[in-house]
């Protein structure tokens, strides 16, 4: 059994019914999830100019291998109606993959660890709550670490 600690995330439509919505598919799907972080609302990384976002961490069991996992999760967005137009602009939904165990992959497909996952505190946080103590197979230190660290200064905000 493999665990993907997964990040969820939107900023059109209804932002709290498309992560459960996602959450919920991602388990008809892909396994079981056996945690899941709070809801945070985070502002717009990269391209500031839109909505916030809300974002969530699922930790995963499953039985797929990553790059099967990625592409049913690219499936998911695909119908719940993700358009991808502009880079890091508006969705309403998008699905990442931080870590995969502590596997290391650099594939046209994915790449794990996500490779910007310790500059980005939208993603660290919710990944703090579910799994503060656990190890980043490249930097060699615990999400708890590298979010201590982190110099994105981005506003995250807990919702629930």
């Amino acid at each position: 059994m493999n665990t993907a600690y997964i990040l969820t995330g939107g900023n059109l439509g209804n932002r709290q019914q498309n992560l459960q919505t996602a959450a919920m598919v991602i388990e008809e799907q892909c396994g079981d999830i056996i945690a899941l972080s709070a809801l945070y609302e985070t502002a717009a990384w990269g391209y500031t100019e839109q909505p916030d976002f809300l974002n969530q961490v699922l930790v995963l069991q499953t039985q797929l291998q990553p790059e099967q996992l990625m592409s049913e999760l690219l499936q998911i967005e695909e119908k719940m109606g993700r358009v991808r137009t502009v880079k890091f602009g508006p969705r309403i939904i998008d699905i990442d993959i931080l870590l995969f165990n502590q596997l290391i992959i650099k594939s046209e497909l994915l790449t794990l660890p996500h490779p910007a996952l310790h500059e980005r505190r939208f993603a660290l946080t919710p990944l703090q709550e579910v799994a503060p103590q656990l190890p980043h197979p490249v930097l060699h230190k615990t999400i708890s670490q590298l979010l201590h660290e982190c110099h994105d200064t981005s506003n995250v905000q807990k919702i629930s």
